[in-house]
Protein backbone atom coordinates (compact mmCIF):
# COMPACT_ATOMS: atom_id res chain seq x y z
CA UNK A 1 0.00 0.00 0.00
CA UNK A 2 3.02 2.33 0.25
CA UNK A 3 3.66 2.31 -3.25
CA UNK A 4 -0.26 3.82 -3.31
CA UNK A 5 0.45 6.63 -1.28
CA UNK A 6 4.12 7.75 -2.70
CA UNK A 7 2.45 7.79 -6.56
CA UNK A 8 -0.80 10.24 -4.83
CA UNK A 9 1.75 12.50 -3.39
CA UNK A 10 3.44 12.98 -6.66
CA UNK A 11 0.59 14.18 -8.43
CA UNK A 12 0.75 17.94 -8.18
CA UNK A 13 4.51 18.13 -8.61
CA UNK A 14 4.15 16.38 -12.33
CA UNK A 15 1.65 19.00 -13.77
CA UNK A 16 1.11 22.31 -14.32
CA UNK A 17 -2.31 23.20 -14.28
CA UNK A 18 -4.37 26.34 -14.45
CA UNK A 19 -6.36 26.79 -11.15
CA UNK A 20 -8.74 29.23 -12.80
CA UNK A 21 -12.40 28.03 -12.41
CA UNK A 22 -14.66 27.64 -15.71
CA UNK A 23 -18.49 28.65 -16.38
CA UNK A 24 -20.01 25.51 -16.03
CA UNK A 25 -20.85 23.24 -18.97
CA UNK A 26 -24.03 23.02 -20.21
CA UNK A 27 -25.82 19.69 -19.79
CA UNK A 28 -27.26 19.06 -22.85
CA UNK A 29 -28.83 15.45 -23.24
CA UNK A 30 -27.64 14.89 -27.18
CA UNK A 31 -23.64 15.82 -25.99
CA UNK A 32 -23.67 14.49 -22.20
CA UNK A 33 -25.72 11.10 -22.01
CA UNK A 34 -25.02 7.96 -23.43
CA UNK A 35 -27.90 6.31 -24.77
CA UNK A 36 -27.12 5.18 -28.38
CA UNK A 37 -23.59 6.02 -28.03
CA UNK A 38 -21.08 3.37 -30.24
CA UNK A 39 -24.34 2.37 -32.08
CA UNK A 40 -22.93 3.62 -35.11
CA UNK A 41 -20.35 0.93 -35.31
CA UNK A 42 -20.54 -3.00 -35.88
CA UNK A 43 -17.59 -3.82 -33.37
CA UNK A 44 -15.25 -2.39 -31.11
CA UNK A 45 -11.35 -2.31 -32.75
CA UNK A 46 -9.22 -1.46 -29.33
CA UNK A 47 -8.94 -2.88 -25.76
CA UNK A 48 -10.03 -1.25 -22.84
CA UNK A 49 -9.51 -1.26 -18.90
CA UNK A 50 -8.00 0.53 -15.81
CA UNK A 51 -4.82 0.14 -13.77
CA UNK A 52 -4.94 -1.66 -10.64
CA UNK A 53 -4.93 1.41 -8.10
CA UNK A 54 -7.68 0.92 -5.27
CA UNK A 55 -10.88 2.95 -4.21
CA UNK A 56 -9.89 1.62 -0.64
CA UNK A 57 -7.29 0.45 2.09
CA UNK A 58 -8.59 -2.63 2.81
CA UNK A 59 -7.65 -6.82 1.47
CA UNK A 60 -11.30 -6.81 0.41
CA UNK A 61 -10.86 -3.00 -1.96
CA UNK A 62 -8.00 -4.27 -3.53
CA UNK A 63 -9.85 -7.82 -4.54
CA UNK A 64 -12.84 -5.59 -5.15
CA UNK A 65 -10.46 -3.60 -7.80
CA UNK A 66 -9.19 -6.75 -9.56
CA UNK A 67 -12.88 -7.83 -9.52
CA UNK A 68 -14.33 -4.86 -11.57
CA UNK A 69 -10.93 -4.63 -13.89
CA UNK A 70 -11.57 -8.34 -14.69
CA UNK A 71 -15.38 -7.60 -15.45
CA UNK A 72 -15.39 -4.28 -16.93
CA UNK A 73 -12.12 -4.79 -19.16
CA UNK A 74 -10.07 -6.60 -21.42
CA UNK A 75 -6.57 -5.17 -20.68
CA UNK A 76 -5.29 -4.02 -17.80
CA UNK A 77 -2.21 -1.97 -15.97
CA UNK A 78 0.33 -2.65 -13.30
CA UNK A 79 1.53 0.88 -12.28
CA UNK A 80 5.13 0.38 -10.49
CA UNK A 81 6.01 4.40 -9.94
CA UNK A 82 7.95 4.10 -6.44
CA UNK A 83 11.65 3.80 -5.89
CA UNK A 84 13.80 1.38 -6.92
CA UNK A 85 16.49 -0.90 -5.43
CA UNK A 86 19.41 0.29 -6.71
CA UNK A 87 22.29 -0.57 -4.34
CA UNK A 88 20.68 -4.07 -3.96
CA UNK A 89 21.07 -4.10 -8.36
CA UNK A 90 24.20 -2.54 -8.39
CA UNK A 91 25.95 -4.30 -5.63
CA UNK A 92 24.03 -7.86 -5.74
CA UNK A 93 22.64 -7.26 -2.66
CA UNK A 94 19.47 -9.24 -1.55
CA UNK A 95 15.81 -7.09 -2.72
CA UNK A 96 14.31 -5.23 -0.05
CA UNK A 97 11.57 -6.76 1.32
CA UNK A 98 9.29 -3.30 0.77
CA UNK A 99 9.51 -4.16 -3.18
CA UNK A 100 9.16 -7.71 -3.39
CA UNK A 101 6.38 -7.69 -1.12
CA UNK A 102 4.64 -5.37 -3.47
CA UNK A 103 5.49 -7.03 -6.71
CA UNK A 104 4.03 -10.61 -4.70
CA UNK A 105 0.94 -9.14 -3.76
CA UNK A 106 0.22 -7.94 -7.16
CA UNK A 107 1.27 -11.18 -8.98
CA UNK A 108 -1.04 -13.07 -6.87
CA UNK A 109 -3.84 -10.97 -8.16
CA UNK A 110 -2.52 -11.58 -11.72
CA UNK A 111 -5.27 -11.64 -14.05
CA UNK A 112 -4.34 -14.08 -16.56
CA UNK A 113 -7.01 -14.31 -19.16
CA UNK A 114 -6.68 -9.97 -19.63
CA UNK A 115 -3.76 -8.85 -21.49
CA UNK A 116 -1.61 -6.83 -18.78
CA UNK A 117 0.37 -3.24 -19.70
CA UNK A 118 3.22 -2.71 -17.27
CA UNK A 119 4.41 0.71 -17.05
CA UNK A 120 7.23 1.00 -14.76
CA UNK A 121 8.88 4.59 -13.49
CA UNK A 122 12.90 5.11 -14.30
CA UNK A 123 12.28 8.94 -13.13
CA UNK A 124 11.38 10.71 -9.52
CA UNK A 125 8.64 11.99 -8.52
CA UNK A 126 9.22 15.50 -10.63
CA UNK A 127 10.63 13.84 -13.13
CA UNK A 128 13.74 15.53 -13.31
CA UNK A 129 16.16 12.68 -11.90
CA UNK A 130 16.14 9.07 -11.48
CA UNK A 131 13.91 7.88 -8.88
CA UNK A 132 15.34 7.47 -5.54
CA UNK A 133 16.04 3.83 -3.76
CA UNK A 134 14.16 2.30 -0.88
CA UNK A 135 16.11 3.82 1.82
CA UNK A 136 15.50 7.18 0.61
CA UNK A 137 19.05 7.76 -1.38
CA UNK A 138 20.09 9.50 -4.61
CA UNK A 139 21.85 7.42 -6.66
CA UNK A 140 25.30 9.44 -7.29
CA UNK A 141 26.94 9.10 -11.04
CA UNK A 142 27.85 11.13 -13.50
CA UNK A 143 25.58 10.73 -16.53
CA UNK A 144 22.37 9.02 -16.83
CA UNK A 145 23.94 6.45 -19.49
CA UNK A 146 26.73 5.56 -16.52
CA UNK A 147 27.40 1.91 -16.94
CA UNK A 148 25.91 0.88 -13.01
CA UNK A 149 22.56 2.70 -14.10
CA UNK A 150 22.60 0.92 -17.52
CA UNK A 151 23.17 -2.45 -15.76
CA UNK A 152 21.13 -1.90 -12.74
CA UNK A 153 17.87 -0.87 -14.59
CA UNK A 154 18.29 -3.48 -16.83
CA UNK A 155 17.97 -6.12 -14.20
CA UNK A 156 15.18 -3.77 -12.56
CA UNK A 157 13.28 -4.17 -16.00
CA UNK A 158 14.14 -8.32 -16.67
CA UNK A 159 13.47 -8.75 -13.00
CA UNK A 160 9.96 -7.07 -13.32
CA UNK A 161 8.86 -8.71 -17.03
CA UNK A 162 10.03 -12.40 -16.04
CA UNK A 163 7.91 -11.88 -12.88
CA UNK A 164 5.01 -10.31 -14.64
CA UNK A 165 5.41 -11.91 -18.38
CA UNK A 166 3.61 -8.17 -19.84
CA UNK A 167 1.88 -8.40 -23.01
CA UNK A 168 2.68 -4.13 -22.91
CA UNK A 169 5.80 -2.71 -21.38
CA UNK A 170 6.52 0.76 -20.79
CA UNK A 171 9.91 1.13 -19.31
CA UNK A 172 9.87 4.65 -18.53
CA UNK A 173 6.68 6.88 -17.46
CA UNK A 174 6.33 10.25 -18.70
CA UNK A 175 9.76 11.14 -20.32
CA UNK A 176 8.92 14.38 -21.30
CA UNK A 177 8.78 15.63 -18.43
CA UNK A 178 12.75 14.99 -18.00
CA UNK A 179 13.01 17.36 -20.92
CA UNK A 180 11.22 19.89 -19.55
CA UNK A 181 12.54 20.01 -16.38
CA UNK A 182 16.63 19.02 -16.98
CA UNK A 183 16.86 18.93 -20.27
CA UNK A 184 20.59 19.06 -20.21
CA UNK A 185 20.07 15.37 -19.39
CA UNK A 186 18.17 14.43 -22.09
CA UNK A 187 20.65 13.24 -24.20
CA UNK A 188 22.26 10.75 -21.78
CA UNK A 189 18.23 9.84 -20.73
CA UNK A 190 18.52 8.92 -24.51
CA UNK A 191 21.65 7.07 -24.72
CA UNK A 192 20.55 5.01 -21.35
CA UNK A 193 17.12 3.73 -22.70
CA UNK A 194 18.74 3.14 -26.13
CA UNK A 195 21.24 0.43 -24.79
CA UNK A 196 18.60 -1.01 -21.87
CA UNK A 197 15.91 -1.44 -24.88
CA UNK A 198 18.40 -3.22 -27.18
CA UNK A 199 19.55 -5.87 -24.18
CA UNK A 200 15.49 -6.39 -23.52
CA UNK A 201 14.66 -6.44 -27.15
CA UNK A 202 17.72 -9.73 -27.27
CA UNK A 203 15.40 -11.44 -24.72
CA UNK A 204 12.20 -10.39 -25.11
CA UNK A 205 11.91 -10.07 -28.78
CA UNK A 206 8.15 -9.80 -29.26
CA UNK A 207 7.54 -8.13 -26.50
CA UNK A 208 6.02 -4.28 -27.42
CA UNK A 209 8.01 -1.39 -25.82
CA UNK A 210 6.82 1.99 -24.92
CA UNK A 211 7.86 5.33 -22.87
CA UNK A 212 4.98 7.23 -21.50
CA UNK A 213 4.69 11.05 -22.56
CA UNK A 214 2.09 13.60 -20.77
CA UNK A 215 0.00 14.97 -23.42
CA UNK A 216 -0.77 17.87 -21.56
CA UNK A 217 2.81 18.88 -20.96
CA UNK A 218 3.34 17.80 -25.02
CA UNK A 219 0.64 19.95 -26.84
CA UNK A 220 1.18 23.72 -26.02
CA UNK A 221 3.57 22.59 -23.43
CA UNK A 222 5.00 25.79 -21.48
CA UNK A 223 8.36 26.07 -22.90
CA UNK A 224 9.81 29.03 -24.41
CA UNK A 225 10.54 27.35 -27.99
CA UNK A 226 7.63 24.97 -28.39
CA UNK A 227 7.90 24.00 -31.65
CA UNK A 228 11.83 22.84 -30.69
CA UNK A 229 10.27 21.03 -28.15
CA UNK A 230 7.45 19.33 -29.31
CA UNK A 231 9.90 18.07 -33.03
CA UNK A 232 11.87 16.82 -30.95
CA UNK A 233 9.45 14.62 -28.91
CA UNK A 234 7.36 13.77 -32.36
CA UNK A 235 10.84 12.37 -33.91
CA UNK A 236 11.55 10.63 -30.81
CA UNK A 237 8.30 8.84 -29.80
CA UNK A 238 7.71 7.68 -33.15
CA UNK A 239 10.32 5.19 -33.36
CA UNK A 240 8.72 3.69 -30.56
CA UNK A 241 6.74 -0.01 -30.88
CA UNK A 242 3.88 2.14 -30.22
CA UNK A 243 3.18 5.88 -28.60
CA UNK A 244 1.67 5.77 -24.96
CA UNK A 245 0.22 8.95 -23.24
CA UNK A 246 -0.90 9.64 -19.88
CA UNK A 247 -3.61 12.71 -20.09
CA UNK A 248 -5.37 14.42 -17.80
CA UNK A 249 -7.72 17.28 -19.32
CA UNK A 250 -8.94 19.61 -16.45
CA UNK A 251 -4.74 19.84 -15.23
CA UNK A 252 -4.79 22.01 -17.84
CA UNK A 253 -8.31 23.62 -17.85
CA UNK A 254 -9.15 22.09 -20.55
CA UNK A 255 -13.06 21.27 -20.29
CA UNK A 256 -14.96 20.86 -23.37
CA UNK A 257 -15.49 18.55 -26.58
CA UNK A 258 -13.72 21.27 -28.60
CA UNK A 259 -10.61 21.31 -26.16
CA UNK A 260 -10.40 17.47 -26.06
CA UNK A 261 -10.17 17.18 -29.88
CA UNK A 262 -8.28 19.52 -30.36
CA UNK A 263 -5.21 17.49 -28.21
CA UNK A 264 -6.57 14.53 -30.40
CA UNK A 265 -6.54 16.18 -33.30
CA UNK A 266 -2.49 16.58 -32.56
CA UNK A 267 -2.02 12.90 -31.72
CA UNK A 268 -4.22 12.09 -35.23
CA UNK A 269 -1.79 14.32 -37.30
CA UNK A 270 1.36 13.79 -35.94
CA UNK A 271 1.66 10.00 -34.96
CA UNK A 272 2.75 7.49 -37.29
CA UNK A 273 2.99 4.55 -34.57
CA UNK A 274 0.01 2.73 -32.41
CA UNK A 275 -1.39 5.05 -30.46
CA UNK A 276 -2.05 3.70 -26.65
CA UNK A 277 -4.06 5.79 -23.20
CA UNK A 278 -1.59 3.99 -20.61
CA UNK A 279 -3.47 6.24 -17.90
CA UNK A 280 -6.38 8.82 -18.17
CA UNK A 281 -9.14 10.13 -16.40
CA UNK A 282 -11.57 13.05 -15.81
CA UNK A 283 -12.90 15.08 -13.05
CA UNK A 284 -16.61 14.26 -12.39
CA UNK A 285 -17.00 16.57 -9.39
CA UNK A 286 -15.16 19.84 -8.12
CA UNK A 287 -11.67 19.73 -7.18
CA UNK A 288 -11.24 22.12 -4.38
CA UNK A 289 -8.08 22.45 -2.76
CA UNK A 290 -7.59 25.63 -0.41
CA UNK A 291 -4.35 25.03 0.31
CA UNK A 292 -2.87 24.93 -2.67
CA UNK A 293 -5.15 27.19 -4.38
CA UNK A 294 -6.94 25.10 -6.82
CA UNK A 295 -10.40 25.37 -7.48
CA UNK A 296 -11.54 23.64 -10.89
CA UNK A 297 -14.86 22.72 -11.91
CA UNK A 298 -15.91 19.13 -12.58
CA UNK A 299 -19.34 17.16 -13.18
CA UNK A 300 -20.10 13.83 -14.65
CA UNK A 301 -21.45 15.40 -17.59
CA UNK A 302 -18.18 16.81 -18.68
CA UNK A 303 -16.46 13.43 -17.70
CA UNK A 304 -19.13 11.09 -19.76
CA UNK A 305 -18.39 14.41 -22.73
CA UNK A 306 -14.33 13.24 -22.09
CA UNK A 307 -14.72 9.38 -22.55
CA UNK A 308 -16.94 9.70 -25.16
CA UNK A 309 -14.29 11.94 -26.74
CA UNK A 310 -11.56 9.61 -26.20
CA UNK A 311 -13.28 6.35 -27.10
CA UNK A 312 -14.62 7.63 -30.26
CA UNK A 313 -11.29 8.64 -31.61
CA UNK A 314 -10.10 5.42 -30.09
CA UNK A 315 -12.29 3.31 -32.70
CA UNK A 316 -12.08 6.17 -35.71
CA UNK A 317 -7.96 6.16 -35.27
CA UNK A 318 -7.56 2.71 -34.26
CA UNK A 319 -5.92 3.30 -30.91
CA UNK A 320 -4.48 -0.12 -28.91
CA UNK A 321 -6.12 0.56 -25.50
CA UNK A 322 -7.43 2.93 -23.16
CA UNK A 323 -6.64 2.80 -19.95
CA UNK A 324 -8.66 4.70 -17.53
CA UNK A 325 -6.79 5.30 -13.81
CA UNK A 326 -9.16 4.83 -11.31
CA UNK A 327 -12.11 2.62 -11.97
CA UNK A 328 -14.09 4.29 -8.97
CA UNK A 329 -13.54 7.00 -6.27
CA UNK A 330 -10.62 6.51 -4.25
CA UNK A 331 -11.98 8.65 -0.47
CA UNK A 332 -11.88 5.55 1.51
CA UNK A 333 -8.07 5.33 0.47
CA UNK A 334 -7.23 9.01 0.44
CA UNK A 335 -8.42 8.94 4.41
CA UNK A 336 -5.16 7.04 5.18
CA UNK A 337 -3.15 9.19 3.31
CA UNK A 338 -0.59 11.21 5.83
CA UNK A 339 -0.95 14.78 6.80
CA UNK A 340 1.60 15.64 4.79
CA UNK A 341 -0.11 14.60 1.37
CA UNK A 342 -3.15 14.61 1.59
CA UNK A 343 -4.11 17.44 -0.06
CA UNK A 344 -2.09 16.95 -2.86
CA UNK A 345 -3.29 13.17 -2.76
CA UNK A 346 -7.29 14.68 -3.90
CA UNK A 347 -6.09 15.65 -7.47
CA UNK A 348 -7.47 12.27 -8.76
CA UNK A 349 -9.65 11.18 -6.61
CA UNK A 350 -13.23 12.25 -8.15
CA UNK A 351 -12.63 10.86 -11.38
CA UNK A 352 -14.01 7.12 -11.27
CA UNK A 353 -16.81 5.96 -13.32
CA UNK A 354 -17.88 4.82 -10.04
CA UNK A 355 -18.61 7.72 -7.05
CA UNK A 356 -16.90 6.79 -3.24
CA UNK A 357 -20.15 5.08 -2.38
CA UNK A 358 -20.24 2.61 -5.99
CA UNK A 359 -22.67 4.25 -7.69
CA UNK A 360 -22.46 3.96 -11.17
CA UNK A 361 -21.46 7.33 -13.04
CA UNK A 362 -22.99 8.55 -16.25
CA UNK A 363 -19.16 6.94 -17.53
CA UNK A 364 -19.64 4.30 -16.47
CA UNK A 365 -22.66 3.58 -18.96
CA UNK A 366 -20.71 4.97 -21.77
CA UNK A 367 -17.57 2.55 -20.68
CA UNK A 368 -20.22 -0.79 -20.81
CA UNK A 369 -21.46 0.22 -23.90
CA UNK A 370 -18.21 0.98 -25.73
CA UNK A 371 -16.55 -2.48 -23.95
CA UNK A 372 -19.51 -4.61 -25.50
CA UNK A 373 -19.21 -3.86 -29.00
Amino acid sequence: MKSFLYIAGIVFLLFNFSCAKPPEPTKNKDTCYSLGFFSGYASRNFKMGFTTWPFGPNPQDVTDTYQFIHNYGDIYCEHIDSKIPWNAWINNLPLPSEFTNEISNKLAKRLNDRPLLLSISLLNANRSDLAEDFDGTILSYINLNDNKIEEAYFKHLKYLINAFNPDYLVMAIEVNELLLRKPNKWTSYKLLIKHVKARIKQIYPDLKISESISLHNLYKANVTNSSDYINELINYINQMDFVSFSYYPYLKNQHSKLEFQKNLDFLNNNIHKPIAFVETSHLAENLSIPNLNIDINGNECEQNIYLKTLLTNAQEHHYLFVIWWTHRDYDALWETFPPEIKDLGQIWRNTGLLDKNGKKRLSFTTWVNALHK
